[in-house]
């Protein structure tokens, strides 16, 4: 169960990484600026290490093929297609990094017209679909707690970059 929840995990994660990385180059061609105070390097080290924490927890006990389970598995499932759905929308404009190409405007199109940020809703679905899968519910939580207030954080800014009026 291990090393299934491993490669379902970090095999998209490579694919994800190769294709930011491309679409950075392209962007940065392109005139693309990055605000100022991302918190990026953060994630760049929470996203994979709260997984291995997933797996680690998964490691010490075992975890029963059961309906807790299949439910893990169709949340993170459910997640990786909102994520895709979303990276297909942005095209080359999805990346780890915020890069603003000169002139953009906020996408309508795809997951975009409904949540205002499908792609961030899909990577707390990952860590909700993968901590279920493990049994791993405290792990689960305190992941969920720690990398939604990085999220949060990555929205001000990227909101910002891309000209969206703040709320006071």
């Amino acid at each position: 169960m291990i090393l299934l929840l491993a490669t379902l995990i970090f095999v998209p994660m490579l694919f994800e990484l190769w294709l930011s990385q491309r679409n950075e180059r392209e962007l940065r061609a392109m005139g693309s600026v990055e605000p100022e105070g991302d918190v990026y390097l953060l994630m760049q080290v929470a996203y994979p290490f709260i997984f291995l924490a997933i797996l680690a927890a998964a490691w010490l006990r075992p975890v029963p093929v059961d309906t807790l389970v299949a439910a893990g598995f169709a949340i993170f499932i459910g997640a990786k297609v909102l994520k895709y759905w979303a990276i297909l929308s942005l095209g080359v404009r999805w990346t780890f990094r915020v890069l603003v190409p000169p002139g953009s405007t906020p996408l309508t199109l795809g997951p975009y017209r409904i949540l205002r940020h499908p792609n961030y809703a899909a990577v707390m679905g990952e860590i909700a679909g993968a901590a279920t899968i493990a049994h791993a519910p405290v792990v689960g939580a305190a992941t969920l707690a720690v990398f939604g207030i990085l999220i949060l954080m990555r929205i001000r800014i990227e909101e910002r970059a891309l000209g969206f009026r703040q709320s006071s």
